[in-house]
């Protein structure tokens, strides 16, 4: 049976959601102001309050499309579904931002597979985050807080965690390279990219816990903190250096001038982890990952381009030059 959450309309979902709240989290279970937010590829979020007892409470509905972990070695492995779930919570558990679950789904539920978790409020969409004036406190210490938290992120006990994929630099390269060569698509500076990525693996490098995706967009917001790291998918165990260097792709600066998400500067990223993580950070080792970040981020472009047909995808599909470009300026860089 697939994971894949079956194509239902609105009402459906409703009447649906409303059974399981009901049964999992209490009666009457009754569903208010649904809407979805999101549809993406592997995901789709929709918001609504629920009627549980006498509290009527701010929810998410988290639906996985299911998950490539399949062993083909042209797959991207996903975490998706009970497994995502479990990731959030023991980051809240390791004193990680993270939403409260409420309750995991199962087939027998009827939505496919997912979680119900508490709605937090803030905001995600970077442009706000760097221009509008209530956001300036964070801004002020927006890369010391990101540091804080990768620290606590990657002293996550992975004992708990067995579903991780262990996904070195190595490792990383041929993945994206097999899905890269699938599309049959020469990118000449692309070729000139994983020989780089090649020549400058990382030595020696320690595995912990990686969220694999942190960056401005999957942070909820409030005006002086971060209140919530989202989107668990691609976690991996690996080199932690990766989070500290995704973070601070060219792309993930949203047009601001700042490293680190377009606000922060690299120093005092490194310091607060070092602080938080008493692991000293070396910047040749995190420039790897960013510059890595600036390719993988090209070929994640190119597979929503060439395999999934919608406007969004196109949209980001015909941007893949962008990173490209970015690696480019990278490499040019002292």
């Amino acid at each position: 049976m697939s994971d894949t959450p079956a194509k239902t309309n609105h009402a459906d979902i409703a009447a649906k959601l409303r059974d399981v709240v009901a049964h999992l989290l209490g009666p009457p279970g009754d569903i208010l102001e649904l809407r979805r937010l999101t549809a993406g590829a592997t995901k789709a979020t929709w918001a609504f309050k629920a009627q549980i007892g006498d509290a009527n409470l701010p929810l998410i509905l988290q639906l996985s499309n299911g998950s490539s972990r399949s062993g083909d070695n042209a797959a991207l492995p996903l975490v998706a579904g009970a497994e995502d779930a479990a990731l959030m919570m023991a980051a809240a558990q390791a004193g990680v931002p993270a939403p409260q679950v409420r309750a995991v789904l199962t087939k027998d539920h009827g939505l496919g597979l997912g979680y119900i978790m508490d709605y937090v409020p803030g905001e995600t969409i970077a442009r706000r985050i760097l221009r509008e004036p209530h956001f300036a406190p964070l801004r002020k210490s927006f890369a010391p807080q990101c540091g804080e938290i990768l620290a606590r992120i990657h002293r996550m006990d992975p004992a708990s965690l067995g579903f991780l994929a262990e996904l070195s630099a190595q490792r990383q390269i041929e993945i994206y390279r097999n899905i890269y060569d699938c599309y049959d698509h020469p990118v000449p500076a692309l070729e000139v990219a994983f020989r780089w990525a090649e020549d400058h693996l990382p030595l020696a490098t320690r595995a912990t816990v990686v969220h694999g995706d942190f960056r401005m967009g999957n942070l909820i917001c409030g005006e002086e903190t971060i209140r919530a790291v989202l989107d668990w998918e691609l976690a991996c165990l690996g080199d932690p250096m990766q989070d500290l260097g995704w973070l601070c792709v060219k792309t993930w600066r949203f047009g601001g001038p700042g490293a680190v998400g377009g606000i922060g500067e690299r120093a005092d990223l490194f310091a607060a982890y070092e602080r938080a993580s008493g692991v000293a950070v070396d910047p040749v080792h995190v420039r790897f990952w960013e510059g890595w970040g600036c390719i993988k981020w090209a070929i994640i472009c190119l597979t929503k381009g060439q395999s999934q047909r919608t406007v969004e995808a196109f949209a980001i599909g015909r941007r893949m030059e962008e990173p490209i470009y970015d690696f480019l300026e990278f490499m040019n860089c002292k």
